[in-house]
């Protein structure tokens, strides 16, 4: 495997492959770009099918994360971390010891963090073998509350910009997935008089959000085609394709999935088709954000934390409007800005 040929290979600075033989640890952590500060974000724990899926992953989602802090104002650069295999027969103590080790190894220049199927208790585990860590227990905590914060306020933003609405009264959403952040984002929601349409792969939760959020549940499949303003995706990425984009009856895609577009060419045609993308990374930013604020060199405070994710409401707008001053799609007018940022600093 070539990896500086890979179309997903980003002039990442170092891509480190790390294995504990006792433990059954398969992981690859990638550094994309430490111009801001050391290298920040999740690891998440997934079966791939192979290694090339998993390496294909963690550079997408490092990349993602080096825009996502430029844009989010922190001094963090962008990192990842994928730990390969099946969590529910490969979870332990000693793995995750194996994992704080390793990212140990990097001396600091990658701070890691829960994602998908991580927990704060685990990254406890890790905190044993590495200073390294954010989103701590009696810290930052779960990050997934300010994610899903972010996220609804990005689609205020979109809605304002796009339908001229200031609030969400009978805004029809959409959301797929509902995981913690995916359900949070639908009780602020519900709560603010939007109609949610939901799907999920979990039948409890969908039960759950009918009885409690009054929604209404769909096929997996089938979320896509539904008559509404919005589409949340709010599962895992590249849910917007060849085949799903013809599907979509929404004037607005926003939800807290990290890379949503499968392809980048995405980007355009949804602007083709004047469909308004808030772009994921800066969309879902809440998270980073609030254990940036433990990484700091400063006690960690929530309320802080709370008020720079209302900053990804201005944020957003003027992504929006500068995109419409241009006439460009979106995720092109947010990477420009994102690597003005990483070029120049935040002045």
């Amino acid at each position: 495997m070539a990896l500086f040929e890979l179309v997903d290979f980003d002039h990442h600075e170092q891509v480190v492959y790390c294995s504990d033989e006792q433990s059954g640890l398969k992981a690859i952590i990638a550094v994309h770009n430490t111009n801001l500060g050391p290298a920040a974000g999740g690891c998440r724990f997934w079966n791939y099918d192979n290694e090339q899926d998993a390496l294909k992953d963690v550079l997408r989602l490092s990349r993602g994360m080096t825009y996502k802090n430029a844009m989010a104002g922190l001094h963090l650069g962008g990192g990842k971390a994928v730990i390969i295999g099946d969590p529910k027969e490969l979870k332990s103590d000693a793995l995750f010891k194996a994992f704080g080790r390793a990212v140990n190894n990097l001396g600091g220049r990658y701070y890691t963090a829960e994602d998908v199927n991580i927990t704060t208790a685990d990254m406890g585990i890790v905190n044993q073998e590495t200073e390294f860590v954010s989103g701590l227990e009696g810290r930052s905590g779960n990050p997934g509350p300010f994610t899903a914060l972010g996220t609804f306020l990005g689609i205020k933003a979109a809605v304002k910009f796009k339908l001229g609405k200031d609030d969400l009264t009978g805004i029809k959403v959409a959301v797929q997935g509902l995981g913690s952040v995916g359900y949070s984002l639908c009780e602020q929601l519900h709560a603010a008089g939007a109609e949610l349409i939901v799907t999920d792969i979990n039948e409890d939760t969908l039960n759950k959000a009918k009885a409690e959020l009054n929604a209404t549940v769909v096929g997996l499949d089938e979320i896509y085609g539904q008559d509404v303003d919005v589409f949340s995706p709010c599962a895992l990425g590249a849910s917007i394709n060849d085949e799903t984009i013809e599907q979509l009856t929404a004037v607005i895609v926003a939800g807290c999935a990290n890379n949503q577009l499968a392809q980048a060419k995405h980007d355009q045609v949804l602007h083709d088709k004047g469909i308004l993308y808030a772009p994921d990374y800066v969309i879902n930013a809440g998270g980073i954000i609030n254990v940036a604020l433990e990484i700091y060199p400063q006690d960690y405070n929530a309320d802080e934390a709370t008020r720079l994710v209302h900053n990804i409401y201005d944020t957003l707008m003027k992504v929006f409007e500068k995109a419409g001053d241009d006439n460009l799609p979106t995720g092109i007018v947010a990477d420009q800005m994102a690597r003005e940022i990483i070029i120049n600093g935040h002045g």
